[in-house]
């Protein structure tokens, strides 16, 4: 059964939600709170598997609440996802600096949230939304000159190459077929970036790829 609480300071968004997640077989809805401090108390004393954060709360805002959850070692199993719209991608890109492993639009259609649900309990990050590619794009659009991290150079070529694919949104699968191993090699090689990079998720290998130039938006895979 997959834990949900719900954060969002609109009784009637978290009605809705609420409504949609628990009539969904394997899901349940075991909490809701409508501040962001709030929600930092509940996620401490419910421990659910997933978190549905929106943005713009009173007491804490949701990045702040975020980086609280992230960042308790005693919530590391717990995963939070941001909520919020197309207007909100600065505040988005600091969500997800703050720890969150992605963000759903507010206006997504019922069976993909249950499908972001089930992704992010099951340990995975929210890359492939058309808004993900568009906030990262404007970011390194806005940003200057690519950042030199030492860390890159723990990396094997091998290993550079899978951090590429990852940020062009590849799963381990396509990572599979393009570099030419079983899923499982690929799993590990993906596994492997994220330990030597000391990288909490996919999402922050996106980023550290962008931030470091060796990607750029409108670079395709071949």
């Amino acid at each position: 059964m997959i834990r949900v609480l719900l954060a969002d300071d609109q009784p009637l968004v978290r009605m809705g939600l609420r409504a949609l997640l628990d009539s969904e077989e394997g899901m349940e809805v075991i909490g809701e709170a409508g501040r962001g401090d709030h929600a930092v108390e509940m996620a401490d004393a419910l421990r659910p598997h997933v978190v549905l954060m929106d943005i713009r709360m009173p007491g804490l805002d949701g990045i702040e609440a975020t980086r609280r959850i992230t960042g308790d070692q005693r919530l590391d199993r717990v995963r939070v996802a941001l909520l919020t719209t197309f207007e909100n991608d600065d505040y988005v890109f600091k969500g997800l600096r703050a720890g969150a492993v992605g963000f759903l639009v507010k206006d997504i259609e019922p069976p993909k949230l249950l499908e972001a649900v089930r992704v992010v309990a099951a340990g995975e990050a929210l890359l492939a939304p058309t808004v993900t590619r568009r906030l990262i794009e404007e970011y390194v659009n806005r940003s200057g000159d690519p950042v030199s991290f030492l860390a890159l150079e723990r990396l094997t070529d091998r290993e550079r190459e899978v951090l590429v694919l990852v940020a062009r949104g590849l799963s381990n699968h396509e990572i599979a077929d393009h570099v030419h191993c079983s899923p499982a090699t690929a799993k590990t090689h993906v596994s492997r970036v994220m330990t030597k990079l000391e990288a909490r998720d996919r999402i922050q290998l996106v980023i550290t790829a962008y931030e470091a130039g060796l990607v750029r938006p409108g670079w395709k895979v071949t």
